[in-house]
């Protein structure tokens, strides 16, 4: 602020401050000053003398932007202030002083004064205050120093590179797809205060921008529309400080839709005629697993008969456009999926395997079908399991003939397979000199066909299924084949018994050692009956009579089945059990059981009565591990099966503990005691008689058993698994089986089952 006014000391010029006019805007400026140089000019003379504070000074307005390294002008005005050869002018930038002019020796009346510059501008000029102080020192005149300053101005500078912005762009834009779009421009400064935008067409892109130094990136996702099909552009513009940057390249807009492949049954049975057809939009030429259509937006179409070889089988439809000199292409595919019935053949089923006892061996045999069929192999005559798929020892138990099944919903196929498992008499190798390490294999066999093994004479009954099924001994396994001398063709497999099949059959077993031969006699059995008799062969009462009562079911020839025979058995020493084996049959067949080889060559195995008794038969002596082959016949028929028959101890001398494998020829030691044990039930774990309440929830049968490992004890109803209900029913009152199983044996009681009512 101005100082107060003074009276001026005695002897000092007449020189008294005066304020300007109300009002007064002063004479006008004059011209500026050119470009790099400073001016200054003087106001025209006042009439008076007084002195005049700078009550006004006024720094000329800056331009909105100034392009850093170009000039600009700082113009000052101080009107009426004077005298002026007592006025200096300052332009400052913030607190640095750029100009500074004073103006002594000018005429004393004269008033007012222009200060002009002109000044580089630098980055470092961005936003800095430019200002204009006036000082009139009228010291010298008695008076004070008076000073005044304008309001500050700001400046704001700014960088444009020259250069257009870097469009990356597709040139191709397919209608409704997405596709990237990014610019970017460097050199540029304030870099914050610039401004970017996309555009395609008059579609303004939602844009990402990122800052990064003086450059700048804007990236978006552009999606054509329908409407803008054809050549459009796309646009990127950079502001800054006024001026602007911009770049446009031009898109192709089209519309290409994904080509259509339909298949008249994706899903077709075999034999079924599937059309197959390719279709895409008006403008593409379509193709059919290179089958190409006649001409653009035609269709292209391919016709077969669906095999079992079409099955998984994949289909090609392409279509291509040509869009701007450019040939786009997009594809689809289909898979036809051919149901058919199961097929066996020897490459996933061979027809005969032949392994030495002992290693692992996985059993394979796999069937083709869509759906893809589920695989059972059996023996026909014991019904004894083939496990498919799963690694296991090769024991001469598992020799035999199978048939295997291979089912799904459109049918079955059928095969018989042949095991056959090599092995040495006794053991795999057995020492001669008892004191010595070094084993050596035994003698080979020839074929032996006894009693057991294969019968002389078997009989069949009309309408069931058997089959010629003789055991031969010898080392190594004989193959078996049984022949009518009147006819060509070796029998083999299940047949379907008819009167013809009676009659007598040659069986040969043939090894490497030699051969031998046997003659079997087979009866047919009808099961035509008249007052409870069953007539023979010539259906009249004379040499073929058989008088036998029926007791209300139809007589049946032997059968085995692996629940109440297993195929395997071990014997634990010292536990006193007998093997188990039960036999379907009427009437009920009888069952010899005799050693096929080795150590149990020609021995008799004890068999477990089926009849319990409160004191059951015992083993008093050792038992000879081997292979034991069980014949049952009745009048009807006979069937063979062999069981593998091992022994196991907890220990035995030294510690060691001992087990006696099929075939081994070695006799288990007597260990002072067992850990081992076969199933065992009796009437505290598993009563024969138990109650259930009619509309109770469906509870299980009270049945446990003894044994180690624990067995496992499963019941069931004439053979077949109990029905699955929520509640307890009068029907399920009967006669139930319970059989308990570890692995060394079974065990089986009978439990009847009464309903009481509420």
């Amino acid at each position: 602020m101005f100082p107060p006014f003074q009276t001026p000391p005695p002897g000092s010029p007449g020189l008294r401050l005066q304020a300007p006019p109300s009002g007064s805007q002063g004479p006008p400026l004059l011209a500026p000053a050119p470009l790099g140089s400073t001016s200054w000019a003087a106001e025209p003379k006042s009439r008076g003398s007084p002195a005049e504070r700078p009550d006004r000074v006024e720094l000329m307005p800056l331009p909105p932007w100034q392009p850093v390294g170009e000039n600009f002008t700082l113009s000052c005005r101080v009107p009426g202030a004077g005298p002026r050869g007592s006025l200096t002018l300052t332009l400052l930038r913030g607190a640095q002083e750029l100009i500074r002019r004073s103006f002594v020796g000018e005429p004393p009346r004269a008033r007012g004064a222009v200060l002009t510059a002109t000044v580089l501008a630098r980055r470092e000029d961005h936003e800095a205050n430019f200002s204009c102080r006036a000082e009139l020192d009228l010291r010298p005149h008695g008076l004070g120093l008076f000073e005044n300053s304008s309001a500050p101005r700001q400046l704001r500078t700014f960088t444009l590179s020259p250069d257009s912005p870097r469009l990356a762009a597709p040139r191709l834009l397919e209608v409704g797809l997405e596709r990237p779009v990014s610019c970017a421009l460097e050199g540029l400064f304030p870099a914050s205060e610039a401004h970017i935008y996309l555009a395609l067409g008059d579609q303004r892109l939602n844009s990402k921008v990122m800052r990064e130094g003086d450059a700048l990136t804007a990236t978006a996702t552009a999606t054509a529309r329908a409407e803008e099909e054809g050549i459009g552009q796309l646009v990127c513009n950079v502001t800054l400080g006024g001026e602007s940057r911009e770049t446009r390249e031009n898109v192709t807009v089209y519309s290409f839709p994904e080509p259509l492949l339909t298949l008249s049954e994706p899903i077709a049975p075999e034999g079924t005629t599937v059309t197959i057809t390719c279709t895409a939009g008006a403008r593409a030429l379509v193709s059919l697993d290179g089958v190409q259509a006649v001409g653009s937006g035609q269709p292209a179409q391919l016709q077969l008969n669906a095999t079992e070889n079409d099955d998984r089988r994949d289909f090609f439809c392409d279509a291509t456009l040509e869009v701007n000199g450019e040939i786009l292409s997009k594809n689809r595919s289909a898979e036809l999926r051919v149901l058919y019935a199961p097929r066996l053949d020897d490459s996933g089923c061979p027809r005969s395997w032949t392994w030495p006892e002992g290693p692992e061996q996985t059993l394979r045999c796999e069937a083709r079908g869509n759906p893809a069929p589920s695989v059972h192999c059996a023996r026909p005559d014991s019904g004894a399991v083939l496990a498919l798929g799963l690694l296991g020892p090769v024991t001469r138990a598992l020799a035999g003939t199978y048939r295997c099944r291979a089912a799904n919903v459109l049918g079955e196929a059928v095969k018989d397979v042949t095991l056959m498992v090599e092995w040495f008499p006794g053991t795999s190798y057995q020492p001669q000199n008892p004191k010595s390490n070094n084993d050596v294999p035994a003698p080979l066999d020839a074929p032996a066909l006894d009693s057991v093994g294969c019968p002389e004479r078997i009989t069949w009954l009309e309408g069931t299924e058997a089959s010629l099924s003789c055991v031969a001994h010898g080392v190594p396994p004989p193959t078996v084949s049984c022949v009518r001398p009147e006819e060509d063709g070796v029998v083999e497999g299940l047949l379907r018994v008819a009167r013809e099949h009676a009659g007598t059959y040659r069986c040969e077993a043939t090894n490497a050692r030699g051969s031998a031969a046997k003659t079997v006699a087979v009866t047919v059995e009808c099961e035509w009956m008249h007052q409870g008799v069953r007539w023979g062969l010539s259906g009249q009462p004379g040499p073929d009579f058989l008088l036998l009562l029926c007791h209300g079911r139809p007589l049946d020839g032997p059968s085995f089945e692996e629940l109440s025979c297993p195929s395997n058995w071990t014997w634990v020493e010292g536990s006193g059990r007998l093997f188990s084996c039960e036999v379907e049959g009427k009437p009920e067949p009888s069952l010899q059981c005799v050693g096929s080889g080795g150590a149990s060559e020609g021995l008799l195995l004890p068999l477990a009565s089926p009849a319990p008794t409160p004191r059951a038969s015992s083993i008093s002596s050792a038992l000879a591990p081997g292979i034991y082959v069980c014949n049952a016949t009745n009048p009807h028929g006979s069937v063979v099966k062999t069981v593998a028959v091992s022994a196991e101890c907890e220990r035995g001398p030294g510690g060691r503990r001992v087990a006696g494998a099929p075939g081994s020829g070695l006799l288990p030691n007597r260990p002072h005691g067992c850990f081992a044990a076969p199933p065992q039930m009796d009437e505290s774990t598993c009563p024969s008689n138990q109650t259930w309440l009619e509309g109770a929830e469906v509870a299980a049968l009270t049945c446990a058993a003894g044994g180690r490992p624990s067995p496992s004890v499963r019941c069931y109803r004439e053979g077949t698994p109990r029905p699955e209900r929520q509640r307890v029913s009068r029907n399920d009152a009967g006669t139930y089986r319970c059989v308990a199983t570890n692995a060394h044996g079974t065990d089986a009681r009978t439990v009847t089952v009464g309903v009481e009512c509420e």
